[in-house]
């Protein structure tokens, strides 16, 4: 890696976390290029602006996870369960992503509205097939998969909750909420998988919660 690029990588990672922490109105440019260890003046020849560096390190982020954590249409419990251990393990880029829905000024890029549809169209396929049950639009399945998968994250309000179980049984529960959401019903087999579910549950019975807790 020449001198230039290990360059660019520093301030790539110092933007990650001015990002994530600030969004892109309260980021400061010359608070990343002290963390970088560069001139300031340095970020503007490589990213020309604030809003497209952000745009950059959210490019680049995105694309690792697409990388790491590839849809699996034909096993929608254990990609939820691997989007929980993403979620939970880099709360930075689920920051990241909020600050991209708050901000005008900072966007998606188009391929994740391309990739949305990508998993929507699988899981349509699927519940033509009778892999994934069809009481649900495939729109809806995907977005709440992803809600209840990253739901978790100590990057969101809940997620930092102290009462909540130990992560290997929230994981646990992850994957099974979505099996009893997605796996194809049939005369009974709802009721059955809602007891099968009371009788495996881990843990204690939760208390009952008070005024102000509830969701």
């Amino acid at each position: 890696m020449s001198k230039a690029e290990a360059t660019r990588e520093r301030i790539l990672d110092a933007a990650l976390e001015e990002f994530s922490t600030f969004g892109v109105a309260g980021a400061r440019v010359d608070r990343i290029a002290r963390k970088a260890g560069c001139n300031k003046n340095l970020i503007y020849i490589y990213f020309e602006s604030k809003e497209k560096l952000f745009t950059t390190v959210l490019r680049r982020h995105l694309a690792d996870v697409d990388l790491q954590m590839p849809f699996m249409p034909d096993d929608l419990p254990g990609f939820a369960g691997k989007v929980y251990d993403f979620a939970t393990a880099h709360p930075e880029i689920l920051r990241l992503l909020a600050w991209s829905t708050l901000e005008q000024s900072a966007q998606l890029p188009a391929t994740r509205e391309e990739s949305f549809r990508d998993m929507a169209a699988a899981v349509a396929d699927g519940q033509r097939e009778g892999r994934v049950d069809p009481g649900f639009a495939p729109e809806f399945l995907v977005t709440t998969l992803m809600a209840i998968a990253t739901a978790w994250s100590p990057a969101l309000p809940f997620g930092t909750s102290t009462r909540h179980p130990a992560p290997e049984v929230l994981r646990d529960n992850v994957v099974r909420a979505i099996t009893l959401l997605v796996r194809p019903h049939v005369d009974g087999a709802a009721n059955d998988a809602d007891q099968s579910f009371a009788v495996t549950g881990s843990g204690p019975e939760p208390e009952t919660p008070g005024a102000g807790e509830r969701l």
